[in-house]
């Protein structure tokens, strides 16, 4: 499939075939599998398909407005690239062209810390300060590095990923024997040396443990990390309203409801089905965003309805980005985007803030 070709996927599930047939059956597994039976990976589509919309006719929608502001930045549409580790497995400029396609479709950038280009490289090639996602890690030293580095490299906010102090049973992931290939590493992760920054998800034994995430995060690890910045701080994998209560109290500028793309702990809800108990806990005090199962502009919506504030996407920019780079995470973006007015425009919603609970059909 060449860029040209692109025009000729219509939705974001369109992207997945033809992404396949690029890449390694391995690279593929760690993409697209979940934990254990995958029932939360399943549920947090299934959950989309369960709402249902309520329209309103006879609306002037002959303009469509889908900008917000977040974090006292302007943002064209509330659709965010949540952090995704290993882009080289997929495309040979790896997060660099995923960099071009998220200024090319004005999308924010959510910088993984499992990267395999570091993060001020990518900060230095976007034209917007992107976002950066990290993981604890078991030397507080280097965490406090991580963060500094990327404030110095002119972040926009700082995502704290607290859901997986250990990772779940990635069956297919381990059967296809994950690994990155020689030449490719986890870039931000170098100085640490012994070989972290080349990734394998084997467990040995019965070794639950990892040697970059650690088991003994607590809450006054994030008291301690909102004391390094005054950059946005948001917790990303909260499914428990008293947590979200607690980031509150902690200090946190907003939250992400996400189960992790079921791929840590199985047989937790839907993302979109903690998102409403998570927003009424929130009361209003924090933006509370949505990672998990969208896949149409409708689920997009949905999320809206439902209190979030903007919602992220995962596996889709990826599949467009194996397709054709840059090109092909843009792509991705248009699709979800497009969908997103059209909705809009066909439930007589001009705009974000007419998008309420009451979009929503109650039985």
């Amino acid at each position: 499939m060449t860029e040209d070709e692109l025009a000729t996927s219509i939705n974001l599930d369109d992207l997945e075939a033809p992404a396949r047939a690029r890449m390694s059956e391995m690279a593929y597994e760690y993409l697209a599998s979940g934990s254990a039976d995958e029932l939360t990976l399943a549920a947090n589509r299934e959950a989309f398909g369960k709402i249902r919309l309520m329209p309103r006719n006879l609306v002037d929608v002959s303009k469509i407005d889908t900008a917000l502001e977040l974090f006292g930045r302007r943002h064209e549409f509330p659709i965010l690239l949540a952090p995704t580790g290993y882009h080289k497995l997929f495309h040979p400029e790896g997060e660099l062209a995923t960099v071009r396609g998220a200024d090319a479709s004005a999308a924010k950038l959510v910088a993984s810390i499992f990267s395999t280009v570091s993060f001020p490289e990518m900060a230095t090639a976007s034209k917007q300060p992107l976002w950066f996602q990290i993981y604890v890690n078991p030397d507080r030293g280097f965490t406090k590095q991580l963060v500094e580095m990327a404030v110095a490299a002119g972040c926009g906010a700082i995502c704290i990923t607290i859901d997986s102090p250990v990772n779940g049973p990635r069956d297919r992931e381990t059967r296809a024997v994950f690994q990155l290939p020689e030449g490719i590493e986890r870039a931000n992760l170098s100085t640490l040396g012994n070989g972290i920054a080349a990734a394998s998800h084997r467990r040995v034994g019965r070794n639950i443990y990892s040697k970059v995430r650690a088991a003994d995060v607590t809450w006054k690890d994030i008291e301690w990390l909102r004391s390094l910045t005054r950059v946005p701080l948001l917790l990303k994998g909260i499914l428990n309203p008293e947590d979200a209560i607690t980031a509150v109290k902690a200090g946190c500028d907003g939250i992400i409801v996400s189960n992790h793309g079921g791929r840590v702990l199985d047989t937790v809800p839907a993302a979109v089905e903690a998102l409403p108990v998570v927003v009424d806990r929130i009361g209003g005090k924090i933006p509370v965003l949505l990672d998990g199962g969208i896949r149409r502009g409708t689920d997009a919506y949905k999320a809206l309805a439902l209190g979030a504030t903007a919602v992220l996407i995962g596996r889709p920019y990826l599949y467009g980005l194996a397709i054709a780079g840059a090109a092909g995470v843009a792509r991705a973006v248009e699709i979800l985007r497009t969908e997103l007015e059209m909705t809009m425009a066909l439930t007589g919603r001009p705009n974000l803030a007419a998008i309420a609970p009451d979009s929503i059909w109650q039985n």
